[in-house]
């Protein structure tokens, strides 16, 4: 309205009238128009760099009016905010009261629908420390993978199988089956349905869980450390009447450190907590110890080959896995091809005997390999001795078998096999490390 009236006032179409916290209300005029404004018409105020800046005293008392109009609007707003405040103050009790029973009733509502919308199981709760779930299946899982068929899966726990030990495949599901079975416990006790067609549970004190792998890099902690601390936690706080899941405890460190610590754990979990434990492990040697440990039994996520490749079959059955189709994951997630066929040619080197991937079982097949290259030279026995030590001072699965002694005359070259081998490390080298020297010697001497 005002700035319309000034327009009509000085013929300038371009006026405006504007605000800021630091001049309040304002006129704005164009340089370019200012002849057109007569003498003392307007109070300068500012300039700008095309455009001057005024005030009036109409402009003025109409800010006056606006800026106390609205103080008086805040005012009264928080005059009508405390007087409904104080209103309510005898009701609270009952606000509170009615939030509490809408609050449980919409929980309980969620859980309905979900437990209808998903065909959930209503749980049964025994005192005899048993866990039985028939075609149990992860709730989010289930959920994202919508239109597809989820693979469901049986648990079956009592007094005398406390330990499920999980081998398997990578990618095959063995985290979800551990997950499935913390959720679907956690579940019951909060009063919901559960994703199974039978379900008999426990009731559990706590949870523990060692699974996935991170780095705390605030406190300067390794993944390694991170999962010995949260296995510290659950080992020294369980109880009989606890759940616990590790997921491939001592993958951090070196294979036999990792392999000791595993195995040690198991053995402490059945012998002192008896606690209900899923252990997922990639260290196949461990599922050995069923026949040690009386609670404890293998189970594996299944999987077939199928033209080279690997399918998932996702179903977990009794027993210890027999392969982990690790370079068929690799595969499948798109590594070079090159890579992939150098992995299967270690692979292969590897497998040659029965033996656990070790140094000892690594300096033997290398062994045989030099023996049968230098089965007619006279240092030989040198360099099987240098060899053997290497696999003595590891942990060996098997005996060695004894060597023959021969004897015979060395080349140049079979010499400078002899010093390349006597000036190695052995102890300070990995197992990998050691068979990828012998298998390059070798390459050596075939030449």
């Amino acid at each position: 309205m005002l700035e319309r009236d000034e327009r009509e006032k000085t013929g300038i179409r371009s006026l405006k009238v504007g605000y800021n916290r630091v001049f309040g209300y304002y006129i704005e005029v164009t340089k370019a128009n200012l002849h057109l404004l007569q003498e003392g018409q307007y109070e300068r105020k500012q300039t700008l760099s095309n455009a001057e800046r005024f005030i009036t005293p109409e402009l003025k008392e109409k800010e006056d009016l606006i800026l106390a109009a609205e103080e008086k609007s805040v005012e009264l707003e928080y005059q009508l905010f405390t007087g409904i405040r104080e209103t309510i103050k005898e009701y609270i009790p009952r606000l509170q009261k009615l939030a509490r029973a809408l609050s449980e009733l919409d929980v309980l509502l969620g859980f309905a629908e979900l437990s209808e919308q998903r065909q959930y199981v209503k749980p049964v709760f025994s005192a005899e420390r048993k866990i039985v779930l028939k075609d149990g299946r992860h709730p989010v899982v289930e959920k994202v993978m919508d239109a597809q068929e989820y693979v469901p899966n049986d648990c079956y726990m009592d007094n005398e199988r406390e330990v499920l030990l999980i081998t398997g495949p990578n990618m095959s599901g063995k985290s979800t089956y551990m997950r499935q079975v913390a959720l679907t416990a956690i579940m019951a006790q909060i009063g919901c349905f559960v994703p199974a067609t039978e379900a008999v549970m426990p009731i559990f004190d706590q949870v523990f869980t060692r699974i996935g792998a991170a780095d705390d890099l605030v406190s300067g902690q390794s993944t390694f450390m991170v999962e010995m601390l949260e296995a510290k936690n659950a080992i020294t706080n369980a109880t009989k009447d606890s759940l616990i899941l590790f997921d491939e405890i001592g993958r951090g460190t070196s294979t036999y450190d990792g392999m000791a610590l595993a195995q040690a754990m198991i053995e402490y979990i059945h012998d002192k907590i008896s606690a209900k434990t899923l252990f997922s492990t990639h260290y196949h040697e461990m599922t050995s110890l069923e026949s040690e440990l009386q609670k404890l039994k293998n189970v594996h996520v299944s999987a077939v080959e199928q033209n080279g490749k690997v399918v998932f079959l996702h179903k977990i059955r009794e027993g210890a896995a027999d392969k982990s189709y690790g370079i068929h994951v690799a595969q499948l997630a798109e590594l070079p091809a090159d890579l992939i066929e150098r992995a299967a040619e270690i692979l292969h080197i590897l497998e040659q005997t029965d033996t656990p991937v070790s140094l000892g079982s690594e300096s033997q097949k290398s062994l045989d390999s030099v023996r049968e290259t230098l089965q007619h030279e006279q240092d030989k026995q040198a360099i099987l001795q240098a060899a053997e030590t290497a696999a003595a001072s590891q942990l060996s699965f098997f005996d060695e078998e004894p060597e023959k002694k021969k004897s015979s005359s060395a080349s140049k070259k079979e010499k400078q096999v002899l010093d390349q081998l006597n000036g190695l490390e052995i102890l300070d080298m990995t197992p990998l490390q050691a068979m990828n020297i012998l298998y390059e010697l070798q390459k050596k001497l075939r030449k």
